[in-house]
């Protein structure tokens, strides 16, 4: 199921098939720099393919709002999810999504089930 799996400084990222999940670590500000390092892993192994992003959101972490104006720039990734059962996670997404070029290619989902399913239909 899973084709590869990287051990970050920061996290870990998981890739399956044409989806990219990462699950970052307890404390950390995920900023700009940390997320082109995500975006350029994802260059390496996608090329130019559509891919989706999954944030995996199972510790409690900052994030900085900007780096979807950074990943809104990739043209191949077509959507982003974030997985958290968190209320506060969950409006903090509110906020995230108006950052993101495409509204409705940004979802909040409570399980990893569900997000790579919504991912696989959007990639279709």
């Amino acid at each position: 199921m899973i084709n590869s799996a990287l051990e970050l400084q920061f996290g870990s990222v998981t890739f399956f098939e044409n989806i990219q999940i990462a699950e970052l670590n307890e404390g950390i500000l995920f900023d700009i720099p940390h997320n082109q390092e995500i975006l350029e892993l994802a260059r390496e192994r996608f090329n130019n393919n559509p891919y989706g992003y999954i944030s995996n959101r199972v510790n409690s972490y900052s994030v900085n709002p900007m780096i979807h104006l950074e990943s809104a720039n990739v043209s191949n990734l077509i959507a982003i999810a974030i997985v958290s059962r968190n209320p506060v996670v969950k409006q903090n997404c509110i906020i995230e999504k108006q950052f993101f070029r495409n509204s409705s290619s940004f979802e909040v989902f409570e399980t990893l089930e569900e997000a790579v399913n919504w991912m696989k239909h959007q990639l279709i």
